[in-house]
């Protein structure tokens, strides 16, 4: 799907166990000018299984979740898929964060009240791939 702009939409999978929150991630994206909202998951195994499925650009991943926590669910769609983006998203504090997306292969880390549409641009021209020359 293209945006307004006739370029391709960035297809963003949602990643967080509480409700309210991965509902907030996603109508953050679904406003965000260029984002195309793929899918939710409410664990790190559905997003590895997900990512693989729908082969999302970006995953915005929380990282406190029962069973796989977002540090792992990272390394494991990271190895299948390199090429996503990886955005760990959490309410912890970003030195935390910033250490645990180094060592698990993410983009970057943002803490859960930073998450707007204008954040979402600057991460993807940031941390997706370079623009076709």
């Amino acid at each position: 799907m293209n945006g307004r702009d006739g370029h391709r939409r960035v297809r963003v999978l949602v990643v967080d166990d509480s409700v309210p929150c991965r509902r907030a991630a996603s109508d953050v994206v679904r406003v965000a000018d260029g984002f195309e909202l793929t899918g939710a998951a409410r664990s790190g195994a559905e997003a590895v299984a997900l990512t693989e499925w729908l082969q999302p650009d970006l995953v915005l991943l929380d990282v406190r979740m029962n069973g796989m926590n977002g540090f792992e669910a990272a390394r494991q769609i990271l190895r299948r898929r390199p090429e996503t983006v990886v955005v760990l998203v959490s309410a912890w504090g970003e030195e935390t964060l910033g250490n645990g997306a180094r060592g698990c292969g993410a983009a970057t880390a943002l803490h859960k009240r930073d998450l707007k549409p204008t954040v979402l641009n600057d991460l993807w021209a940031e941390h997706g791939p370079a623009p076709a020359a």
